[in-house]
């Protein structure tokens, strides 16, 4: 049996490996099935009274694949590199995030 080395969990699913494109495809696909709108979300901390993440850009409300959201990930991914990235998704009739899950950590953060 082993333990997992010592790091900060954060949101939905982190406690996995990271996710591979492929599996972030899929729960992307998830989001638009569900009727959601997806947005890419940055923040260079990852203490958890931060509440508030920068969006990169508008929420994506005329996605309709998801690898539109895949490649701004990666655009967010290429200016951002030393932040955490994350997905949401909107649920434009509870008028509230319902989901989100972080696609990208810094290589250099322990904590």
């Amino acid at each position: 049996m082993r333990t997992l080395p010592k790091e900060r969990r954060f949101e939905t699913l982190s406690y996995l490996p990271p996710l591979t494109d492929a599996q972030i495809v899929k729960q992307i696909q998830y989001i638009l099935d569900q009727g959601y709108i997806p947005g890419v979300e940055f923040s260079e901390s990852s203490e958890p009274t931060q509440h508030y993440w920068t969006m990169w850009k508008l929420p994506l409300f005329g996605a309709s694949t998801p690898q539109e959201v895949l490649n701004e990930i990666q655009a967010c991914r290429q200016e951002y590199s030393k932040s955490f990235i994350r997905v949401m998704g909107f649920d434009n009739v509870k008028q509230c995030q319902v989901l989100s899950f972080i696609v990208h950590k810094p290589s250099t953060s322990l904590y």
